[in-house]
């Protein structure tokens, strides 16, 4: 079975949220200095930096941080959707836009015309977004988890926030920053662990796809 790894590298100098550092990895031991054996380095970054998790708490106060999220919504089949490519002019995508490819799938990923954003120098706002109405729709379905190839399932200038406290505030598991172009629609087995950060409002994850069928 064909294995996507649909993980953005994490590197100095990559797309960040506006105005939020980037991540920094630096030595603090280095093999032969000082006689010490081995290599270790400081990593340094961002709760919500490159694909990472979103705990209720990153908009609810007082909700369910990172590490209180249940394993049964990160881990198991999905459905990766691509979206209309007038969502490019539009940047909003809705419920007319999910009704014909999510309708069924517990975990969806989208798949936007945003994901070219990736090799852009730096963070852009004109990225795909859900709207408000599209994020109640996939409430209603009853999903597990959604997620996205961008920084955020709302648009830039949203407030509120809407895709984000209607999905989190139903206990939908929010999945940002995905790199999902090489991987073509369809059915997929999921497995998006973020970092276990106790009281955190999000962390990086490792996430990775599995198809069903024979490439």
């Amino acid at each position: 079975m064909a294995i996507y790894d649909v993980t953005v590298t994490l590197r100095a100098g990559m797309p960040t949220w506006d105005g939020e550092p980037g991540p920094a990895c630096r030595p603090i031991k280095r093999i032969g200095v000082d006689g010490e054996p081995a290599q270790v380095s400081l990593l340094t970054l961002g709760t919500h930096t490159g694909t990472h998790v979103d705990a209720p708490a990153h908009f609810i106060p007082g909700a369910a941080t990172i590490e209180a999220l249940p394993l049964d919504a990160l881990v198991g089949p999905c459905r990766v959707v691509e979206v209309p490519a007038r969502t490019r002019e539009t940047r909003q995508i809705e419920p007319a836009d999910l009704e014909p490819v999510a309708r069924g799938a517990r975990r969806v990923l989208l798949k936007t015309p945003s994901g070219a954003l990736w090799d852009e120098p730096g963070f852009r706002r004109e990225f795909v977004a859900l709207s408000g109405p599209a994020a109640a729709w996939l409430v209603a379905q009853g999903v597990l988890l959604v997620g996205i190839d961008y920084l955020s399932v709302d648009p830039y200038e949203a407030e509120p926030a809407a895709a984000h406290l209607t999905l989190l505030g139903a206990g939908v598991v929010v999945l940002e920053a995905l790199d999902l172009r090489a991987v073509p629609s369809g059915e997929y087995d999921l497995a998006a662990l973020p970092l276990k950060l106790a009281g955190a409002d999000g962390a990086p994850a490792r996430v990775v796809l599995r198809s069903k069928t024979e490439p």
